[in-house]
């Protein structure tokens, strides 16, 4: 099966978690390939440009893919992608995002599809990220920044996806500010009040609780067909 990782925001943690699942597959011996259909906020570089999120999913997944379809959309500035592109001079072809997804697709057991901010960024003018999972037809997982102010963020994300009919295989919770005041409280609210399963809780930079997340969704994606 193949996943849409999407996030409450900019920063939430999509990106850590993408490749760890990735690095989970590979652990499973399960052929699997990293996906940013479009990457904002790039530098030039001798071997040139370069994007930290592009580059962290092409080394984290077991199979090697063209980097044109592993990322059909770089833009330098740090924007969302239809500013971006706009900035650029370049319309963006979802038909084009959609090859490319196919072609993984066709060689990998498992795809991670990872979007850019989160649910409802605009890709071009009038199509959004939720659209791009939809056209891709794949289930959500989503990445909760938990910092001040996610509860809202959260909730608001989760009804968008549910309201989208996407099929829901869960949320993470990535705490980004270790020092968030009353810190269980609100990861109980998350859980008491997020459409679950809670695949876990990322304890900043420990790599023990991120293995152990990416592990329960692999689980998910190559269970067998009636499984559970």
């Amino acid at each position: 099966m193949n996943v849409f990782i999407t996030g409450t925001d900019t920063g939430a943690g999509k990106t850590h978690f993408s490749a760890a699942v990735l690095r989970a597959c590979g652990r499973r011996g399960v052929a699997a390939i990293g996906m940013k259909p479009v990457a904002s906020g790039a530098e030039q570089t001798p071997a040139g440009w370069h994007n930290e999120d592009v580059a962290a999913l092409r080394t984290a997944a077991p199979l090697a893919a063209p980097d044109a379809d592993i990322n059909p959309y770089l833009f330098a500035l740090p924007a969302s992608p239809h500013i971006a592109a706009a900035a650029a001079g370049v319309d963006i072809d979802v038909a084009l995002i959609e090859a490319a997804y196919r072609r993984c697709a066709a060689q990998a057991d498992v795809v991670v599809v990872e979007g850019v901010g989160g649910w409802l960024v605009p890709v071009t003018a009038d199509f959004l990220v939720a659209d791009l999972a939809a056209r891709l037809d794949l289930p959500v997982v989503m990445v909760v920044g938990v910092r001040l102010g996610c509860i809202n963020h959260a909730l608001l994300s989760a009804r968008a996806i549910a309201e989208s009919g996407r099929p829901s295989l869960g949320y993470v919770a990535n705490v980004v500010e270790p020092d968030l005041q009353a810190l269980p409280a609100v990861l109980e609210t998350l859980e008491r009040l997020l459409p679950g399963p809670c695949l876990g809780v990322i304890n900043w930079r420990d790599e023990e609780s991120l293995a152990q997340a990416a592990e329960a969704l692999v689980a998910i994606l190559t269970a067998p067909p009636g499984g559970p």
